[in-house]
C-alpha cells in the first residue's frame, strides 16, 4: 500500500511538473504554421508561408521536448530567452516522397506544408528541418515568432464548419482528436458523408489496439462541402471542384490519391479542436494515401474502404511502413539498405535492437520462412518497404501488407499502442 501511495504521489508531482512546465512558456491556444517545400532531387528550400492563430490546443501538454517516432522531418521549438527546447514534434511530407521519384531529377515543385505547434508566451524561434533517407538534413531554416505580431491570423472564431462528434470521450487534454472531413461531398450528400465517417469510426475501432484504447480518442466529422461531387481521376481526364483539391495519380501512380492544397484542409479546421485528420473522398475509385503527422485521405465507396482506411491511418498517426514488397524486386530506393528505417514495422536489420528483436521467440530462423508463420506469429520475414530483399517485416501478414488480413500484427499493435500512450500518458 505504501508503494502505492509513492507511485501516485510521483504520478501526480510529474504531471503537475509538466503542466507547470507547459504554462510557463505556452499558451492554450495553437499557432499554424504553413511552409512551402520548393525545390528538386538536387537542392532543396523551406519557405515560410504564413502563420494563424486557433483558439484553442488541442495536443500534448506533455513529453513537450521528446519525439514519438523521428519521421522525415522535424519542428524544434525554443524559448529565445533561455534556449530551452519548450515543444518538438515530427512528421513526413508528400515533397519529400516526390525527390525520390525521376521527375523530380528535371522539375522543380513546390509543395504547401502545415504544421500545429502549441502557441508561445513570448517570441520563440523555430527550428524546421528535412532529412533524406539517410538521415542526413536535406534543408532547414530557423525564424522567429512574436505571439504579439499583427500579422499572425486570427482564425476559428467564425465561419466554423459544421460539424457533429461520433466519439466523445473527454477533454483535449485527455483524449487524442481525430478529425474525418469530407472531399467530393456536395451539401445535399452531407447525410451521406455523416453515415461513410461512421463506417471509418466503426472499422478503426475494430482494429486492436484501437480497440481496446478507444477511450483515448475523440472522433469529430466535419462536413466541408464540395461544389461537385466525386474527385479528380486523371487517367479518366476527370477535373472535380472540390473541397480540398484531391486527385489520383499522384506521382503518375493510378491508386495514389492524394491533394497539394494542405493549407485548405486547416482552414477547414479551423475552430474545431484536432490532432489527426481522415478524408473521405466520396468516389468508388480504389486508392488513398497516408503521410504521418500530416493526413490520412482515402476512398469511401470502393468495397475495400473499411480496411484502406484503416491501413492509411496506419502511415498518418502510426507512423508505420507498408509492409509489401514487389516479387520481381522493383526497387523504389526509399529505404538505403545500410540505414535502420525510422518506421517501427520494417528494418534492414542494421540496428533490429530497436525494433521487435525483444519479441521474437528463442531460435527463430532467420529469416523466417512464410511457411512457419503458424509457429512463428512474430518473425524476421524478408520482404516490405516496397523490395523483395534486404528490408524484413515482422509478420508473415499485417494490415500493413495486405487489405485482405484481418488484423495489424503484433509489432505493429505495439507500435500504435506506444504512440497513444505518448499522447494522453
Amino acid at each position: 500500500m505504501k508503494k502505492y501511495l509513492l507511485f501516485l504521489m510521483g504520478l501526480f508531482v510529474t504531471l503537475f511538473l509538466q503542466a507547470q512546465i507547459f504554462s510557463d512558456y505556452l499558451a492554450d491556444k495553437t499557432l499554424r504554421i504553413d511552409y512551402l517545400f520548393t525545390g528538386n532531387a538536387s537542392k532543396q528550400e523551406i519557405c515560410l508561408d504564413g502563420l494563424s492563430s486557433l483558439p484553442s490546443w488541442a495536443g500534448r501538454k506533455h513529453h513537450l521536448s521528446e519525439l514519438p517516432l523521428q519521421g522525415n522531418g522535424q519542428i524544434v521549438m525554443r524559448d529565445i530567452t533561455s534556449g530551452t527546447i519548450i515543444y518538438r514534434t515530427s512528421f513526413s511530407s508528400l515533397f519529400q516522397e516526390w525527390l525520390e521519384t525521376d521527375e523530380a531529377k528535371t522539375v522543380t515543385k513546390g509543395f504547401e506544408n502545415s504544421f500545429l505547434v502549441p502557441y508561445p508566451l513570448l517570441p520563440a524561434e523555430i527550428e524546421i528541418t528535412l532529412l533524406d533517407p539517410r538521415r542526413n538534413i536535406r534543408a532547414s531554416m530557423k525564424h522567429v515568432v512574436d505571439p504579439s505580431d499583427i500579422l499572425i491570423h486570427q482564425k476559428g472564431n467564425a465561419h466554423i464548419t459544421p460539424h457533429t462528434y461520433l466519439l466523445q470521450n473527454g477533454s483535449t487534454d485527455q483524449c487524442i482528436d481525430v478529425a474525418i472531413l469530407a472531399e467530393g461531398y456536395t451539401q445535399k450528400e452531407m447525410d451521406t458523408f455523416y453515415k461513410d465517417a461512421n463506417i471509418a469510426c466503426e472499422s478503426l475501432f475494430s482494429h486492436e489496439p484501437f480497440k481496446s484504447m478507444k477511450k483515448c480518442f475523440n472522433i469529430v466529422a466535419v462536413a466541408s462541402p464540395s461544389e461537385d461531387r466525386g474527385v479528380s481521376v486523371p487517367r479518366l481526364g476527370v477535373w472535380k471542384r472540390t473541397a480540398f483539391n484531391s486527385h489520383f495519380s499522384t506521382f503518375y501512380s493510378d491508386r495514389y490519391l492524394t491533394t497539394p492544397r494542405v493549407k485548405s484542409i486547416h482552414d477547414a479546421l479551423a475552430g474545431i479542436p484536432y490532432e489527426h485528420i481522415i478524408i473521405l473522398a466520396n468516389t468508388e475509385e480504389y486508392g488513398g494515401g497516408g503521410i504521418y503527422n500530416s493526413y490520412t485521405l482515402t476512398t469511401a465507396h470502393h468495397p475495400k474502404f473499411c480496411p484502406v482506411v484503416v491501413h492509411e491511418f496506419g502511415h498518418s498517426f502510426g507512423g508505420l511502413g507498408d509492409e509489401y514488397f514487389y516479387d520481381d524486386d522493383v526497387m523504389t530506393d526509399t529505404y538505403p539498405k545500410d540505414i535502420e528505417p525510422w518506421e517501427q514495422n520494417i528494418s534492414t536489420r542494421v540496428n533490429f535492437a530497436s525494433k521487435w528483436e525483444d519479441m521474437l521467440m528463442k531460435d527463430t530462423p532467420i529469416p523466417t520462412p512464410p511457411s512457419e508463420s503458424t509457429k512463428y506469429p512474430v518473425g524476421v520475414y524478408e520482404g516490405g518497404g516496397y523490395s523483395a530483399k534486404g528490408i524484413f517485416r515482422p509478420a508473415d501478414d499485417c494490415r500493413m501488407r495486405t487489405n485482405e488480413y484481418p488484423v495489424f500484427c503484433q509489432v505493429c499493435q505495439r507500435a500504435i499502442q506506444r504512440i497513444i500512450n505518448f499522447y494522453t500518458e
